[in-house]
């Protein structure tokens, strides 16, 4: 099996084959980038490999194209892609919100990859933050229903790739030596700061990271009329998104049958730990794939109620991105796709 990565020197890129190298896919690859990136050299299951400038040439014979090399390369090559012969899953946004292409979370909707669902030979990653957050609110859905979430995200600079984390280490540099912050990435100083708000503002307050979260969270849980509430935040943390979940539930329900849901539920690592030491942080989940929840909780004084708090973290690069396209395609490649 042929595999193409697209982006191979990003970020994300670099932990795709990470972790295609850890599957149990027998496969080769075909690492390809812009031309800026060409020869630069990338390492796979014990082999070097020379990094190419993409051309449509270099995708024949591909079976599976994985790509994170942006929106716009997205939109211009993402349909001839797929026309020559190879299933691309994209990591931009360029197609989330188009109803022809599945937008995916493996543990939540694996059977939108029915092939009449494919109908463009794409298949769409979900933003980071969403990701992470659907996997368990998909299990509260399905064992008691749900009427609204509330999601505050803590999100770390590598959502905005290479450029937001060296952006981070220079502005801490610079403190310690007395330089004043010269924002380029953001639109203010990212060290020791947040910011309210992620991407740019529409007429109405909501930035375009909240307006992701929301509609992608409706299409992917099949609830085009959830209520989603969400407040988007940057960090100057470097890896990892966290995010601090408020939900309303169909019944009212115990701590105890909220634990179980999430002992039991597929992809999350449940903490069940009163202990503070003891709760997942961005260094403790950095460079895992999985999803990490903890802090479960009813109102204040409460034994029953519809009601629930929680605190889940992942890794954006991971399983909020890398990860869960890998996952996509031992999917697909299990159904002999």
């Amino acid at each position: 099996m042929k595999i193409a990565i697209i982006g191979a020197t990003g970020a994300v890129g670099r932990e795709m084959m990470r972790d295609l190298s850890e599957s149990n896919l027998e496969m080769d690859i075909v690492p390809l980038a812009s031309p800026r990136s060409e020869g630069a050299v990338v390492d796979f299951r014990g082999k070097s490999f020379k990094v190419r400038a993409f051309s449509s040439e270099l995708i024949k014979g591909c079976k599976f194209a994985l790509m994170s090399a942006g929106g716009d390369f997205s939109r211009s090559h993402a349909v001839g892609i797929a026309q020559a012969g190879a299933i691309v899953i994209d990591n931009s946004s360029a197609w989330r919100m188009d109803l022809s292409v599945p937008l995916i979370v493996p543990e939540v909707n694996p059977s939108d990859l029915a092939p009449d669902l494919m109908l463009k030979g794409i298949i769409a990653n979900p933003n980071c933050s969403t990701i992470q957050l659907v996997v368990p609110l998909s299990a509260l859905r399905d064992a008691f229903g749900l009427q609204q979430v509330q999601v505050a995200t803590y999100q770390s600079v590598s959502g905005t790739g290479q450029k937001g984390i060296t952006e981070l280490a220079e502005q801490v540099q610079g403190h310690f030596s007395f330089r004043e912050p010269a924002p380029q990435v953001y639109r203010q100083a990212i060290a020791f700061n947040l910011l309210p708000a992620i991407d740019r503002l529409d007429e109405f307050g909501h930035c375009f990271e909240e307006e992701k979260i929301i509609r992608e969270t409706r299409r992917i849980m099949g609830m085009p009329d959830l209520q989603v509430l969400a407040t988007t935040v940057r960090t100057p943390t470097f890896h990892c998104h966290g995010e601090a979940v408020s939900v309303r539930l169909n019944r009212n329900v115990s701590l105890d049958e909220v634990k179980a849901v999430f002992h039991a539920a597929k992809g999350i690592t449940f903490i069940d730990s009163m202990d503070i030491s003891d709760l997942p942080t961005p260094r403790t989940v950095a460079g895992d794939g999985g999803i990490w929840v903890s802090r479960v909780r009813l109102p204040l004084d409460a034994k029953d109620s519809p009601w629930l708090q929680f605190w889940v973290i992942a890794d954006n690069l991971k399983k909020g991105a890398a990860t869960n396209a890998v996952q996509i395609l031992e999917l697909l490649a299990a159904g002999g796709r």
